[in-house]
């Protein structure tokens, strides 16, 4: 089992480790721009249920959780070299908004399923809490359907975090590939006030059912404020997110500007220098649980995002971080690897035409549909120039009310009436299609990655 020593993690025989390896997103917390719904994942649920009625969508979820990782994907990312695994989760796989406070132990068998495969191989995996209830952050991936993180506004949500935290570390607590718990995932709370006194409590309840494995916690502010720690928690990484401006889906060349900034190897230097200075001031870990560019399909501008990547690769060799890659499968922005055969057959016009409307937040350059929103976008500049909403500000905002939620929610019955009239066997030939040998293999990242991993 893994603690931390100083600026290292170790096993009990006293080996350092360091922990490299990918996000497995899109997976028990689905996100849209990963399995090409559009909106947040409840909302999708619900849609695609109101289509195929409860036991057909519980038979096509069911299969795709089951296809999305087996033993060959386990293989693949211990081939590679990679030692670990995040593993992102949503709390409605343990409890229902209706039922609080119940949980659900069904809830664990796909987890307990990866988790051992993943230890088979010699692969650790870190428990990632992505979404919790009232959502923690303002986005998509929070499974949030507003651009409220009311998480932060009511005890009784942070009450029932508390209380699958204690359930989920109970379950865990002597299991020796798990290498920790990441409790929550980029949280966004406004006020900065209320962030600190949970992390205190919610420390001392997992501790109190699981002494030993490691806390991973996550900066306020999408892991980038750690100003709200009160206190160095003992056996904790302090995890940083440092995704790289020019590896956006907006971004522009690289080296180069991308909206007005220049970003180079110097740059992304800087900036890791200034999102890890917590982390080098209390003298713990350096870990960086998510990064990495998104890809276009054009080869010049994709050899510029693999180099972004390199470049980040080797500051964290140089400062001996550990990293977790985000993400490993997907229909074709970022992953490793991404689904094909009849997914993309019968998805592939509609996740099109959400890249034509920008609808999904993680693939949008922001120009999409430039000559609707270009006036509104001038409006509030001209008529609230002082706007600036938490997190980034005016511009974000608005692409997020109307692009990511707006328009996103209104394309949601048209993505469940694709399911419309398919029967059983269908329904599983979809899900399938995420079985990795059915996969499309992104192979000059997976020789990038190989290559380090071999160092």
């Amino acid at each position: 089992m893994l603690q931390v020593s100083g600026t290292q993690l170790v096993t009990d025989g006293d080996m350092p480790v360091r922990l490299r390896g990918v996000g497995l997103g899109g997976w028990l917390n689905m996100e849209n721009f990963i399995t090409g719904y559009p909106a947040n994942e409840s909302s999708m649920r619900y849609a695609v249920r109101g289509v195929l009625g409860e036991e057909r969508a519980e038979l096509f979820f069911e299969r795709l959780t089951t296809s999305f990782f087996t033993e060959r994907d386990a293989e693949l990312l211990a081939g590679m070299g990679m030692n670990c695994v995040r593993i992102p989760v949503n709390y409605r796989h343990w409890e229902a908004d209706d039922r609080p406070f119940e949980i659900d132990r069904h809830g664990f068998r796909h987890l307990d399923r990866v988790i051992g495969l993943l230890g088979e191989h010699g692969i650790y995996s870190v428990i990632d809490l992505h979404a919790l209830p009232g959502s923690q952050n303002q986005h998509w991936h929070s499974d949030n359907p507003t651009h409220v993180a009311a998480f932060w506004q009511h005890r009784h949500f942070q009450d029932r975090a508390v209380h699958l935290w204690e359930n989920i570390a109970d379950h865990y607590r002597d299991h020796p590939w798990v290498a920790g718990y990441n409790p929550v995932n980029e949280p966004g709370d406004l006020t900065g006030k209320v962030i600190g006194p949970f992390y205190d409590r919610l420390v001392k309840a997992v501790r109190a059912a699981d002494p030993r494995h490691i806390l991973f916690l996550d900066g306020n502010t999408y892991s980038t404020d750690f100003s709200i720690f009160r206190e160095v928690y003992e056996n904790t990484v302090f995890v940083m997110h440092d995704y790289a401006l020019a590896g956006f889906a907006h971004g522009g060349p690289y080296p180069g500007h991308t909206r007005g900034e220049w970003c180079d190897r110097d740059e992304l230097e800087r900036t890791f220098a200034k999102r890890s200075r917590f982390q080098r001031e209390t003298g713990t870990p350096l870990w960086v649980g998510e990064f990495g560019p998104v890809y276009t399909g054009d080869p010049a501008v994709d050899a510029q995002r693999l180099q972004i990547l390199r470049d980040q690769l080797a500051i964290y060799d140089e400062q001996d971080a550990g990293w977790s890659l985000w993400t490993y499968k997907d229909v074709g922005l970022q992953g490793l690897v991404h689904a094909s055969g009849p997914y993309l057959q019968r998805f592939g016009a509609f996740i099109a035409k959400k890249r034509r409307l920008g609808a999904d937040r993680w693939g949008s350059t922001m120009e999409e549909a430039a000559d609707v929103l270009a006036p509104l976008h001038a409006l509030i500049e001209t008529e609230f120039p002082a706007w600036e909403p938490y997190p980034w500000g005016a511009r974000y905002q608005s692409d997020d009310l109307v692009r990511h939620i707006l328009i996103a929610q209104a394309l949601l019955p048209e993505y469940a009436e694709l399911f419309r009239g398919l029967g059983d066997d269908e329904l599983r030939a979809l899900a399938d299609s995420f079985l990795l040998e059915r996969c499309v293999r992104r192979e000059p990242l997976l020789d990038l990655l190989a290559d380090n991993l071999k160092r």
